[in-house]
């Protein structure tokens, strides 16, 4: 009987105007400490640019084995890790994807523009014009292997359209939470299934 490779390293990506003191990275990191510490764990803070996101991510995981390796995204970083679950290092990686923003391109037009972090309205960078053309570029077919991405999708999310999220990841596993929000408000409740899905425990 096959079975898969024990995940050794976990890449989160945090959304847009977020940061790696999001609750949810917060809590991913605490749940790393707490029940395997072995496992390595990135959280960047991803630059607003979506190519420089991108030439980040493709340094800091340059080393990481072809085999073990597991993606967890919210809302932009969902999208990012659709994209990174396409490249050939994760083709074989389990994804979780939180909320995931189905057309960033679309949605982030109207933030063109000075913006601030979330976690800390101090923390001030400016969305560019071209950062739209960089996320319409990275746009990517449907999943070749949507049986490893898993999309929790709340129908309260205030900020995206369950509908669409669901149809974009329609031949995906899907997790439809009736109500909860786009910040995942109660995503304790969810972490142990996910946990298991990313074969973290």
């Amino acid at each position: 009987m096959h079975t898969r490779p024990q995940t050794t390293h976990l890449l989160y990506l945090h959304g847009f105007r977020s940061s790696p003191r999001s609750a949810k990275a917060l809590r991913m990191a605490d749940w790393v400490r707490s029940h395997n510490p072995a496992l390595v764990f990135a959280c960047p803070q991803l630059p607003p640019s979506p190519t420089e996101a991108m030439a980040l991510l493709r340094d800091l995981t340059a080393d990481w084995p072809s085999q073990g390796c597991a993606l967890m995204g919210s809302s932009l970083g969902g999208f990012y890790a659709t994209v990174l679950a396409e490249w050939p290092r994760f083709r074989s990686s389990r994804t979780v994807l939180l909320n995931p923003a189905v057309d960033p391109a679309r949605d982030l037009e109207k933030y063109i523009g000075e913006q601030s972090c979330w976690q800390d309205p101090e923390e001030r960078f400016f969305f560019r014009p071209e950062f739209i053309q960089e996320l319409q570029a990275l746009s990517t077919p449907f999943s070749s292997q949507p049986q490893r991405l898993l999309a929790v999708i709340a129908k309260g999310d205030e900020v995206l359209d369950w509908r669409e999220m669901q149809a974009r990841y329609a031949n995906c596993r899907v997790k439809l939470l009736e109500g909860s929000d786009h910040g995942l408000s109660d995503f304790d409740d969810y972490l142990p299934e996910l946990s298991d899905f990313l074969g973290l425990a």
